[in-house]
């Protein structure tokens, strides 16, 4: 018998006054998986988090979380949850240690279970030698790993990460990615959001792609790409806008099964299933450009198709 899922959303909308951030967005988390709400800044991802985890009340629609209703069952449903919100919201008067014990109270656990788990934790997000220290002094990355290790006190069914690496650098984010790869081991379900494509790429099971508060794609990254974009992209970037605008018309022209041209900044770029064949094309036409890359179609390539903007939009 197929296991339920833990968390539901059909129709779920949520206005504030006469702006519409969710707009009846249908959507299900099966136990287990990384599921992932992707899109740009302002798209609903956040705002939809927050329903999830019962601190915004749905406009409209039908949400269920863990099967229970978030408006009528909030507590039983936050107390199984682990949370890890955009901002950090760690105290930083308090030690690394205390900041966890400190949270494991707030669930009614026993003294020696919070200890024995704060332990456990720390040595999982690799801050066993920083037990001591107060919060301020530690790095990006480091308050990130607290905070995802503060979420796991409670031992929670499902975890909340909103933009869960924004503003750290890549090996902080490679850090903080690796341990959700361990959380997913252990069969623990995670919820994201996030605007890196590469992140979705990365940590996402299956994801749907929001913009303007709607659901505009759903699936695997991979389904994704086979689905809405080209095997290949030929980037060709220009020195000039006059010279970008000259090349526009004969690649538009090019045929050998170019399927779309897109202009991002100083950059054209050409989607076809054979980008080199493409590329040669673009240079026997007349088309002069500072750089060439050939590459592999990706999830931002997916977003562009879809929506015509990119992710700082």
């Amino acid at each position: 018998m197929p296991l339920e899922p833990l968390v539901a959303g059909r129709g779920l909308t949520k206005q504030f006054r006469d702006f519409t951030a969710v707009d009846g967005i249908d959507f299900t988390v099966e136990p287990g998986e990384t599921f992932g709400f992707l899109g740009p800044n302002g798209a609903g991802k956040t705002t939809a988090m927050r329903m999830i985890g019962c601190v915004s009340p749905r406009s409209g629609g039908d949400l269920r979380v863990l099967g229970m209703d978030p408006e009528v069952d909030g507590a039983r449903i936050r107390a199984r949850l682990g949370v890890v919100p955009q901002q950090d919201t760690l105290d930083s008067d308090l030690t690394v240690w205390d900041n966890l014990v400190i949270y494991g109270r707030y669930f009614g656990l026993p003294r020696s279970v919070i200890k024995t788990r704060a332990k456990e934790l720390l040595e999982f997000v690799q801050l066993t030698e920083r037990r001591s220290s107060k919060v301020d002094p530690l790095s990006g990355g480091m308050k990130r790993r607290l905070t995802i290790a503060r979420a796991l006190i409670n031992q929670p069914e499902l975890i909340l990460l909103d933009e869960p690496t924004t503003g750290l650098d890549p090996q902080a984010r490679h850090l903080v990615w690796e341990r959700l790869w361990q959380l997913k081991a252990q069969g623990v379900t995670q919820v994201l959001t996030t605007h890196y494509m590469d992140e979705a790429e990365q940590l996402c099971d299956r994801l749907v792609i929001m913009d303007r508060g709607r659901i505009v794609a759903e699936g695997s990254p991979r389904e994704l790409i086979e689905t809405h974009a080209t095997r290949e992209v030929v980037e060709l970037r220009f020195d000039t806008a006059e010279a970008r605008a000259a090349a526009l018309p004969k690649v538009e022209s090019l045929g050998v099964g170019v399927q779309r041209v897109e202009q991002v900044g100083d950059r054209i770029l050409l989607y076809a299933p054979d980008g080199e064949k493409a590329s040669d094309a673009a240079g026997a036409a007349g088309v002069s450009a500072s750089a060439v890359l050939v590459r592999r179609a990706s999830l931002e390539d997916v977003f562009l198709m879809l929506t015509g903007r990119t992710l700082e939009d």
